[in-house]
């Protein structure tokens, strides 16, 4: 394994310091690193990006002729039940 050298310089940021990373190593700028002290000595690699996300919920009605199936993980709600009823009351008076 070939082994190559670069030199760097901390500086003074605000409150904090800073290493500058030489451009030949291939990093982006805003890529988040994380740093690591082993026995006096310095190693830093990539963070992890996380995940991507997919949003599902704009999915429901997109595919024509598909109809959603009714959800029964739930009980109905007694006021839902109560308005059902009222309405079904209403509906035989009119």
């Amino acid at each position: 394994m070939v082994t190559k050298e670069y030199r760097a310089k901390i500086f003074k940021s605000g409150n904090s310091v800073a290493l500058r990373l030489p451009k030949a190593l291939g990093l982006e700028a805003g890529t988040e690193m994380i740093l690591r002290e082993e026995h006096g000595q310095f190693r830093f690699e990539p963070a992890d990006k996380p995940k991507a996300k997919i949003d599902v919920s704009g999915f429901a009605g997109k595919a024509p002729g598909i109809k959603l199936a009714p959800r029964e993980d739930f009980d109905e709600r007694p006021s839902a039940i109560a308005a059902r009823k009222a309405a079904e009351e209403a509906a035989k008076k009119a």
